[in-house]
């Protein structure tokens, strides 16, 4: 039987070929905007609904709104690939900004489509939603529905969308271009190399103290020497928020975010509630690794540093296998799909210069496929991203039998996922371990996540927070800035550091993301959500596939307490929810202290 070798470099021309001079990208870009031009005018000839006989009306213009979407996001997806794999590429920058206008007027035409749909009369729309052409539309139209009421009119909300094109949205573009224009000059293995920020940023889990700390200074001098752009930023980006929240009277920054997470503040005080309570064990955790490395306490610059001196590296193509494998034993769906992306080049994973940092993955609904984004360095720690990037993926293919507007799930649900993909592979990991020395390092990796998301990622809620009060009283220097994000680490790993990372808030990309703002808790949502999952899924075995899918597919049709009521019987505003999750994460950082108890 022939081995297939994977390729490491994703396949954009089966979507689009020729990258950013594309001449049928130019094409589609047209398309879409006769397209939208055609939306426009349907909507401005909308009226208010006043029998249920106007259903046929509205599933029709439901029926265009979604061709327009899927274009748009079409082109919308490719554009970030672009992007992505190469920070240099002037004219992805200016597609950008065209895609970015033509989303800014689909933006304007729901917003109007919203406001006649609240003019409705109570009586009139209950009777409406309940139409079979309509009905199973419920949750999304009453959703637009509530949302127009949080707003101010049309009228002012175009305004603001229009406004957003270069007044809010360009500065999560100029934060993508300092970053692609940073270059840091590290010294790996004797050798001096010129590297991207990503690429300096995989050197935090070499196994050389040097080289880490190194990439770390070299990184934070890149960061302070620009530090004044990223606060201005920084600031320009939540002022807007704060403004427009102002405008249309909401008061808590979380009313946005809780919002588009379909998720109640009761939840999310319960998730971060449960983790204050149990941090200690991954404080023993953190107090352990430093006495591994030698160390009284740790450094920021050591958090994923390897315990052991035989960490064990996989190439892309054993990387690939070994998920490939773990997926077949879960279920039949999940390992096939990920062999169609292994295959077909719907992964980027090369480690090469001017690529974006991070990974992603990304859907291009026309073709009904993904496209996933990372940089892989062999370590364990990439293997899992990948397993999790895959998991994004194969969340859009179970709901490729739901219409496309009822697709829009949420991003703590969508963390559920990929976070179930990426479990599925650590715990393979550690129970195949071939040596008690390879065991640690790769339960080393599990507990490491656990305080991304535990402690990483509650540091990033709490200097967000805190940033958004002080903003409101104006802008927030850099300085203080640094002070903020020092805190809040020292807080959020519950003083288990030795140093922080005081311009941690300008190397993140997640704080300059405009189309999403708090782009932090739903991590940890997803993941604490999934543990949930992946229990149910080792309790009933080869059988639960099918309902794993299901729950997926209600993902984007209610709200986050009700997916759990219904496919989990768990009420998620309460804190033994969480702390079940929690508590498995803790027999992890317990079982890493008693492996290395010999050797600390």
């Amino acid at each position: 039987m022939m081995t297939v070798t994977y390729p490491e470099q994703w396949d954009l021309d089966t979507l689009f070929p020729g990258g950013s001079e594309s001449r049928e990208l130019r094409l589609h870009m047209d398309e879409a905007v006769n397209k939208l031009s055609e939306f426009e005018e349907h909507v401005q000839k909308f009226e208010v609904l006043t029998t249920k006989e106007d259903a046929p009306k509205v599933a029709d213009l439901l029926e265009q709104m979604s061709h327009v979407m899927r274009h748009l996001s079409q082109a919308g997806s490719f554009i970030g690939c672009l992007m992505a794999q190469n920070t240099q590429d002037k004219k992805a920058g200016i597609l950008e900004s065209e895609a970015s206008t033509l989303s800014a007027r689909f933006q304007n035409s729901f917003q109007k489509i919203q406001q006649d749909l609240v003019k409705t009369e109570d009586g009139i729309w209950n009777e409406l939603v309940n139409e079979e052409s309509l009905h199973k539309f419920t949750f999304v139209l009453n959703e637009w529905r509530d949302e127009a009421k949080m707003l101010l009119s049309e009228k002012e909300e175009g305004l603001i969308t229009a406004l957003s094109i270069d007044g809010y949205h360009s500065w999560g573009q100029l934060y993508d271009m300092l970053v692609g224009e940073i270059n840091v000059t590290v010294t790996v293995d004797g050798e001096e190399k010129s590297l991207s920020v990503g690429q300096a940023n995989n050197l935090s889990s070499h196994k050389d103290a040097a080289v880490r700390k190194e990439s770390y200074q070299k990184l934070e001098e890149a960061w302070t020497e620009k530090e004044e752009f990223f606060a201005k930023t920084l600031n320009s980006i939540g002022g807007f928020r704060l403004e427009t929240y102002k405008k249309r009277g909401w008061d808590n920054p979380l009313q946005e975010p809780l919002h588009i997470n379909r998720m109640k503040q009761e939840t999310l005080d319960a998730m971060w509630g449960a983790i204050s309570k149990n941090k200690q064990p991954f404080v023993d955790y953190l107090n352990r690794k430093g006495k591994l490395l030698g160390k009284d306490g740790l450094d920021w610059y050591d958090v994923d540093a390897p315990v052991t001196e035989s960490t064990q590296q996989f190439s892309y193509q054993e990387g690939a296998e070994f998920i490939l494998k773990q997926f077949g034993k879960f279920g039949p769906e999940l390992e096939q799909f990920a062999q169609q992306a292994f295959e077909n080049g719907w992964i980027e994973a090369e480690d090469r210069p001017n690529k974006r940092p991070g990974g992603f993955c990304t859907s291009l609904p026309l073709g009904e496929e993904s496209r996933i984004f990372m940089t892989y360095s062999g370590s364990m720690s990439n293997v899992a991203t990948l397993a999790h990037e895959l998991g994004h993926a194969f969340h859009s293919f179970a709901l490729r039998p739901v219409h496309a507007l009822n697709r829009s799930y949420a991003m703590n649900v969508a963390e559920t996922a990929s976070t179930f993909a990426e479990m599925i592979v650590a715990d393979a990991a550690v129970k195949n371990a071939q040596s008690n020395e390879e065991k640690i390092a790769l339960l080393e990796d599990k507990v490491q996540r656990s305080v991304a998301f535990f402690m990483n990622i509650h540091s990033r809620f709490l200097f967000e927070t805190r940033f958004y009060e002080e903003r409101k009283n104006g802008v927030v220097p850099a300085a203080r800035l640094n002070e903020l994000m020092e805190q809040a680490q020292t807080e959020g790993f519950a003083g288990g550091l030795a140093s922080t990372h005081p311009h941690f808030w300008a190397s993140k990309l997640h704080f300059y993301i405009t189309q999403v703002p708090f782009y932090n808790f739903p991590y940890t949502f997803g993941y604490l959500f999934s543990l949930s999952v992946y229990a149910k899924a080792l309790e009933e075995g080869d059988s639960f596939e099918g309902k794993y899918m299901a729950l997926l597919r209600d993902t984007a049709v209610m709200s986050a307490e009700d997916l759990a009521m219904k496919h989990l019987g768990e009420d998620i505003t309460q804190q033994a929810f969480w702390e079940k999750g929690i508590a498995l994460c803790v027999q992890d950082a317990k079982e890493f202290i008693s492996l290395t108890s010999t050797e600390a």
